[in-house]
């Protein structure tokens, strides 16, 4: 069910107060903390409610306006109030020619591999709460893709630069304590939604075709570009 959050009470008092500015010659009309949540969107990756509390109310009470001055980026903004995140990506404008600002990053073959194991791990146990998954579970899905010429070292060290990748640089998975196979994290909601369907089969199909040029003797690293979640 969806539910429209109006502003809280005394909201309107707020903007009363934040029309005079918040500092001299300010023109803007949003509060602070609703200004924090928009820097935040554009800085990306994402805002989450569960880890920004303050900011997530605001979002939800100045959507509108939020929303709004992220179409003058020509930014869309992605809520998901049950997962209680959101971030923005490049708008959807048809036919209109539009600047793309979010950032694309580059990801080899085996972060490629790794983010696809990682959202069906989440579809496959997202019913059931909190989805936390071993480092070494990971890893143990992505060794049958070992290419010939690295050994288990070297292949454990890209696997290990790939896991860092995802927790500091798409920052789709956060540290949930530790076990004998490694850490355990848990895999954010969000790649639900930053990787669909659609972006699904073309990473698979260039996963497939990259697989078939290494069993070849070809290289073993592919430079799929996947949308970030910032500007």
């Amino acid at each position: 069910m969806n539910v429209t959050i109006g502003p809280a009470d005394g909201a309107s008092d707020e903007r009363a107060d934040v029309a005079a500015g918040l500092w001299n010659g300010d023109t803007g009309v949003l509060g602070m903390d609703s200004r924090r949540a928009l820097l935040d969107l554009i800085k990306g990756p994402y805002l989450s409610g569960r880890a920004n509390p303050g900011l997530w109310a605001a979002l939800l009470a100045d959507e509108t306006a939020i929303r709004s001055r992220l179409h003058e980026l020509f930014l869309d903004l992605v809520v998901d109030r049950v997962g209680e995140f959101a971030f923005v990506r490049n708008v959807d404008a048809g036919e209109v020619t539009t600047p793309r600002t979010v950032r694309t990053e580059s990801l080899t073959f085996l972060d490629t591999a790794m983010l696809l194991v990682l959202r069906q791990m989440l579809l496959a146990r997202e019913g059931e709460g909190r989805v936390i998954v071993g480092q070494d579970e990971v890893f143990e899905q992505l060794r049958p893709y070992r290419p010939a010429d690295h050994d288990e070292k070297l292949f454990g060290s890209r696997l290990n630069s790939s896991w860092m990748n995802m927790k500091n640089k798409l920052r789709v998975i956060h540290q949930a304590g530790a076990a004998d196979g490694g850490e355990r994290a848990e895999i954010s909601p969000v790649l639900r939604l930053i990787v669909d369907a659609e972006q699904v089969r073309q990473i698979e199909a260039e996963y497939r075709r990259i697989a078939g040029r290494d069993a070849a003797g070809g290289a073993a690293e592919a430079d799929p570009d996947l949308e970030e979640l910032s500007a």
